[in-house]
């Protein structure tokens, strides 16, 4: 481990990137942001027509949303907390959240389900296949892409990667992305806190991880509390 401050690695896509990184710092240990993954809006039509509710799987959904449309009338799932609070903040009303995966935001919509056709504004590669399970359970739902993450330099060039005693990671492609560096270059002594064992898998005899016990940045924390002793 570096002298002073374990030092952090943030791979999550900004604005968030930011955010985890001050309350890394405030846990005590010196975050380095160098995201793996940028986030880059698109311009689809936004169709509303017959829609009566919304599904957001990420915050990033809904800012995207919001620079497309000015409608907050329609009730609103998200798959966790910071996304439903993303959501309250761009002017929503009716927001429901979630666990924090697709998995417990499709059975939280099932105990509900909206009167008629839900629309996930979602990443042009979802994590998770909400839509289809949604259908599969007879719940009228379809998608509109509203973004896109692509991989930053840093995911591109080993040589751009920051030295750091612990990454923390979001996503299984940010995961993917760091088990592709690890294959251009010396990654040893890295240690990864992870979001959920998906991101863990990911890394599966490339760098040691550790999963949170719940897919949301609090538990997260905790893991880097860990090992970072």
């Amino acid at each position: 481990m570096s002298a002073g401050p374990p030092k952090v690695w943030i791979t999550r896509a900004q604005p968030g990137a930011d955010a985890t990184a001050a309350r890394v710092a405030a846990l005590g240990f010196q975050p380095v942001v160098a995201p793996l993954l940028e986030v880059r809006p698109l311009a689809p039509k936004i169709d509303l027509a017959g829609v009566a509710a919304l599904a957001f799987t990420s915050a990033n959904g809904v800012r995207a949303f919001a620079g497309l449309s000015a409608d907050r009338s329609l009730p609103v799932w998200a798959v966790g907390e910071a996304t439903a609070r993303t959501a309250r903040d761009a002017g929503f009303q009716q927001v429901r959240a979630a666990d924090g995966d697709v998995a417990s935001l499709t059975q939280a919509i099932l105990r509900g389900p909206p009167a008629g056709p839900l629309l996930h504004l979602c990443a042009r590669e979802p994590a998770g296949d909400l839509v289809g399970a949604l259908i599969a359970e007879g719940v009228q739902a379809r998608r509109t892409v509203v973004y896109e993450t692509t991989p930053t330099a840093v995911a591109e060039n080993r040589d751009a990667a920051p030295v750091a005693d612990i990454v923390l990671l979001h996503s299984p492609r940010a995961a993917r992305l760091l088990a592709g560096l690890a294959s251009g270059g010396d990654l040893s002594g890295l240690r990864a806190a992870c979001l959920s064992p998906a991101v863990a898998a990911a890394l599966e005899g490339v760098v040691p991880a550790v999963s949170a016990a719940t897919p949301d940045e609090p538990a997260l924390l905790d893991v880097l509390r860990e090992l970072g002793r």
